[in-house]
């Protein structure tokens, strides 16, 4: 029977056919300083986002097991370890399943009204375990990534699922920084002028609302003792056969290797 995940986006493309090009984002380098971008501003340039959406509370204490029914945390982190919850209609991400998320290389697809492009990213700290907040011992699992050499924008952005052990509330957590960087190209740079901002507030936003739509009829198929069903998708061409998807993408690689220095990981 598939899993929750499968179930979210059931085409998602074969990963071995992109793996010349996720070799190439493992070793990228990333387009700003990590460690002295941390004061940021809107008054300098930089969109600082947060979003959260609340999903169906657990019981008080720990995460439930994964063989819970009710475990609403294990299904939003299975949903977020396998990138599942964006909507493959704006950002589709290609990455091998086998691999750590640590350190996990992905080319991110994105699409808005007649434009696509590529990105590749490259997975940073995996934030696992519990931590103090407020005074309450708050249960988490997620990760962040950050832009490399190529990509239209500077910047970071985490997503997590986490649970109040007090209260048993369980939620979906983004936070993101960005700002614009160089695009040489002149049909994406109008592009991404255009609608990138708009397609970044969109992601985020349908991303929550299918977190919180394939937890709830997960949990309620597992109440039946049945499964979900699969979600709207769709089947993306290789990028063998788009030239100008396949020109982007070797633009990417290329700047990515033309950088001196060694990949640095996030902080």
């Amino acid at each position: 029977m598939p899993s929750i995940w499968e179930t979210a986006v059931p085409d998602r493309p074969d990963w071995r056919r992109y793996q010349e090009r996720l070799e190439a984002v493992r070793t990228a380098r990333y387009n700003f300083d990590l460690d002295t971008d941390r004061e940021l501003t809107e008054s300098d340039g930089w969109h600082l986002d947060h979003y959260d959406a609340d999903l169906p509370p657990e019981p008080p204490g720990p995460p439930l097991p994964d063989t819970d029914a009710r475990a609403s945390f294990a299904i939003a982190r299975d949903l977020i370890r396998n990138y599942a919850f964006p909507d493959p209609k704006l950002v589709t991400g290609i990455f091998s399943p086998d691999e750590p998320v640590e350190g996990r290389p992905m080319l991110l697809r994105a699409r808005f009204l007649a434009f696509t492009f590529w990105f590749g990213v490259r997975v940073g700290r995996v934030l696992e375990g519990a931590v103090e907040v407020e005074g309450d011992r708050v249960w988490r699992y997620g990760y962040d990534y950050a832009t490399l050499e190529g990509h239209f924008e500077r910047g970071q952005i985490t997503f997590q699922v986490q649970k109040n052990e007090r209260t048993g509330a369980v939620s979906f957590v983004i936070d993101a920084f960005s700002k614009p960087d160089r695009i040489r190209n002149p049909f994406y740079r109008i592009g991404f002028k255009l609608f990138g901002r708009k397609l970044q507030i969109q992601f985020s936003e349908s991303a929550c609302e299918r977190m919180q739509r394939f937890v709830r009829q997960e949990l309620e198929a597992r109440a039946k003792g049945d499964h979900a069903p699969r979600h709207e998708t769709v089947t993306p061409e290789p990028v063998s056969k788009d030239a100008d998807a396949r020109d982007q993408i070797d633009e990417v690689v290329l700047e990515g290797r033309e950088g001196n220095g060694s990949p640095r990981a996030s902080q």
